[in-house]
């Protein structure tokens, strides 16, 4: 059996494409078989959604809820699909810490998986770049983590631009930092940061220092890193990178790769350089099993991308890299997996092969504005010269699914899922902010409203409600939040009621439409031993709202709905009844609302081994 999971292939857009003639193995394997609208997670998230898809139930059974999560106990916020377990007291040696113990990365999702199951049943299983698998579970299977897999510093990917433009200051920005570097007789000192160095006092980041030399007559440029030298024309990528972080002097050191793009030479200088991602060839953290995996990839294919989320969606949204330029990356990463997905396919002779294509995700995060005529940043211009890129990528994916259906006979089973659908992100909603206002949240003093805060000047001890993540609303409980406010039991419920009433009623005063389709109540929806652990309540976004970028993060802008001014233009974190992803099957499925939960189970028939009790979706098969 084979798996393709491709990660928001949206059912309408397939339809279309399908009837266009672009998707000619999509049509032959629905002709074969059979297709469905798969019903997605609940709140339709990646995180959560393939987490449903992997243990074959939802977030009751496997405790992940969003892409955020918060500690109760101090109210900070954390990735809630891993966490970092300390190995113990350290000492302190002048200005060095020296651990007592090794520390280690725990995966938070919970539950069975299903590839766990098929190897203790004898089925051999390869499992690549599978979403909420960082760092990756089970001793048998052969596995390289996907989503979730962080880049060097540890963040979902971090760039760099270095620059000379003297309106530049050297600053942090969401998903990247800006380097102002002056040059001096055309050399100019560079600084590149790398992980957090827990043997310093404090864990500041680790740095390298390198040097470029700017040729003063043509456009080209040298990059000098350690003994590496890499000459590069304007408008052209490097090959990776090695680049080493040392942590202590002469006994440790972090080994990364990464990729230099060279902009612009003259006026002013830039240098884009990608997320410093895991070394595969001596990964400082966990990403594959066997551990050797990875360096055996790098032997047979070169290096790879190991950072979870590659495309490099923060770069266009910065404006550092341009549209053509982040199509240019996003081919790079397609064409890369289409390389190790043919060497895989190629040496698959039986069991089980999941194999992860992102491209269709990310760009239509950033190009569904390319489509929508009432999408602020939308403009026939931008539908004339872009408009077709989507369409491009969804016919690349096509390949892929043909390559499968050619390689394998009747008797395998060939199946393709996606974990959600996509739409427009027109408005976005500004959930704490209404909290604030509406006195649900209090803050001590006046509230800052610019940005995201971190909740920072929250009252906690006099606050009833707080959004966190995408979709996620807690109640501030006595007895499970540090400063817990609400008693449990009737108070709490009927504060749910009321939240969930007044959210529904709240109105877009640009148009008069709702903004919140659906309040979704956790336990009416999950079931299962971690339950109780997440949002008490679901916010089920209308059709082109979504949670504003601040109010994820603790914040509180003064606007409650405003225009998504993002090139991040669509979204699929809104009601799950919007956005749906796909099933097709070269074997008929019976039942006609498929959901994510019930794959697991399906996969499991398809080997004639029953499901586990911690599996409450049904099979298909």
């Amino acid at each position: 059996m084979i798996v393709l999971g491709i990660d928001g292939m949206d059912p309408q857009l397939l339809k279309q494409f399908i009837a266009e003639g672009r998707m000619p193995n999509c049509k032959r394997l629905i002709e074969r078989g059979s297709f469905h609208e798969l019903a997605t997670s609940n709140p339709p998230q990646s995180p959560v959604a393939w987490s449903n898809f992997i243990s074959g139930t939802n977030s009751g059974g496997h405790g992940i809820f969003d892409f955020i999560s918060r500690d109760p106990e101090t109210m900070k916020l954390f990735h809630s699909t891993t966490k970092l377990v300390s190995g113990g007291e350290p000492i302190k040696v002048g200005k060095y810490v020296i651990p007592t113990g090794a520390g280690h990365i725990e995966n938070l999702r919970h539950g069975p998986t299903f590839w766990d199951e098929l190897e203790r049943a004898g089925v051999d299983c390869t499992i690549l770049r599978i979403p909420a698998n960082f760092p990756p579970t089970g001793e048998e299977a052969t596995s390289l983590s996907g989503m979730g897999t962080p880049d060097i510093q540890g963040g979902y990917g971090i760039f760099t631009w270095f620059t000379d433009d003297i309106k530049a200051r050297s600053r942090d920005v969401s998903g990247g930092r800006i380097e102002r570097m002056p040059f001096k007789n055309h050399i100019a000192d560079c600084r590149l940061y790398g992980p957090p160095n827990e043997f310093l006092a404090g864990s500041p980041r680790a740095e390298l220092h390198f040097k470029v030399y700017r040729d003063p007559e043509r456009d080209a440029a040298k990059i000098v890193i350690g003994d590496q030298a890499i000459v590069l024309q304007q408008g052209e990528w490097s090959d990776w990178v090695v680049v080493r972080f040392t942590l202590l002097p002469y006994a440790a050191e972090v080994s990364g790769i990464c990729r230099l793009y060279l902009k612009s030479v003259h006026r002013p200088f830039g240098l884009y350089v990608s997320p410093v991602n895991i070394d595969p060839a001596d990964p400082s953290v966990p990403i594959s099993t066997p551990p050797d995996y990875s360096k055996r990839l790098v032997k047979e294919l070169g290096y790879f991308y190991t950072q979870g989320m590659i495309e490099d969606t923060h770069a266009l949204s910065q404006g550092i890299l341009d549209n053509n330029e982040y199509r240019e990356q996003a081919m790079f990463v397609h064409e890369e997996r289409m390389r190790f997905f043919e060497h895989e396919l190629a040496r698959f002779t039986g069991g089980f092969l999941f194999f992860y294509f992102s491209s269709l995700d990310l760009s239509s995060h950033m190009f569904w504005r390319t489509m929508d005529p009432l999408h602020p940043l939308y403009s026939e211009e931008l539908a004339k010269t872009q408009g077709d890129f989507l369409a491009e990528l969804y016919g690349k994916v096509d390949r892929a699914i043909g390559l499968a259906l050619d390689r394998f006979d009747k008797n395998s089973w060939v199946m393709v899922m996606s974990d959600h659908g996509f739409t427009s992100f027109r408005r976005q909603f500004n959930l704490n902010s209404w909290l604030l206002d509406q006195g649900y949240l209090r803050t001590k003093g006046q509230a800052k409203r610019d940005g995201s805060t971190l909740f920072e000047g929250v009252d906690w001890e006099r606050t009833l409600a707080y959004g966190v993540g995408l979709n996620g609303l807690y109640l501030n409980i006595k007895g499970r939040e540090a400063y817990g406010k609400v008693n449990p039991g009737n108070e709490a419920n009927n504060l749910a009621n009321e939240l969930a009433t007044r959210l529904e009623q709240v109105k877009d005063p640009d148009n008069d439409e709702a903004v919140i389709l659906k309040v979704h109540r956790s336990r009416e929806i999950y079931q299962g031993p971690y339950a109780d652990t997440g949002p008490d309540l679901i916010i089920g976004y209308n059709r082109y709202y979504r949670a504003s970028w601040d109010t994820i993060l603790g914040g509180f802008p003064r606007e409650h709905v405003l225009d998504n001014t993002d090139n991040w233009s669509g979204d699929h974190c809104i009601d799950p009844s919007f956005v749906p992803g796909v099933l097709l099957s070269n074997r008929p499925l019976q039942g006609m609302y498929p959901r994510l939960e019930d794959l697991a189970p399906t996969i499991l028939a398809g080997f004639d081994i029953k499901a586990p009790e911690g599996m409450t979706g049904k099979s298909l098969y």
